[in-house]
């Protein structure tokens, strides 16, 4: 697959490199006013906030921890099958500390509504989430982020960390899929 089939793949570019990054500045410098004088640990969801966790944490000026976890509700296909699974939990206890969640989409809900509380469970001082890319319209609980990016259609996107088939996560914008390329699921 060459540079030329993946533009051939997607539909619309949502967002571009220099708009998520515009962003993700304004982010990071009201997380930096928010937790002033705070400990803050960034809790990665792998494999698709790899991206948005490396340049938010970029975009501070403050000292940040950050760990990584690994749940999947997806599998391959493009809709959440709503039973969660930890695939990688963090290295770090978590007791007593300021937690944010950095996740790429917040799309149904179901999976980051289960993490947060998995979280909670582990006695924090804080937990909260920053997603870069919320769907309201496909959302299906209630949860509302404290740092949201942008609110974008309820379509399939991929880039910026964001795949189909771990393909795509390489795209510096965020683009829709063109509906034949997962047509099958």
């Amino acid at each position: 697959m060459d540079a030329q089939d993946i533009k051939q793949d997607l539909l619309t570019e949502l967002l571009s490199e220099n708009e998520i990054q515009a962003r993700l500045k304004e982010i990071a410098g009201q997380i930096e006013k928010d937790y002033q004088g705070k400990d803050l640990l960034l809790v990665g969801v792998l494999k698709g906030a790899i991206m948005v966790v490396a340049d938010l944490a970029r975009a501070m000026s403050r000292h940040v921890e950050m760990d990584w976890m690994a749940v999947s509700s997806y599998g391959y296909g493009t809709t959440s099958s709503g039973v969660v699974r930890i695939l990688k939990d963090l290295d770090q206890d978590i007791k007593d500390r300021n937690v944010l969640i950095v996740e790429d989409i917040v799309d149904s809900g179901l999976t980051l509504s289960w993490l947060q509380k998995n979280l909670i469970s582990r006695g924090p001082t804080s937990v909260e989430v920053m997603a870069l890319l919320r769907k309201p319209e496909a959302l299906t609980v209630e949860l509302e982020p404290k740092y949201i990016g942008f609110d974008i259609p309820n379509e399939f996107v991929v880039g910026y960390g964001l795949d189909y088939g771990e393909k795509y996560r390489n795209l510096r914008s965020v683009a829709s899929l063109h509906p034949d390329v997962y047509s099958g699921d």
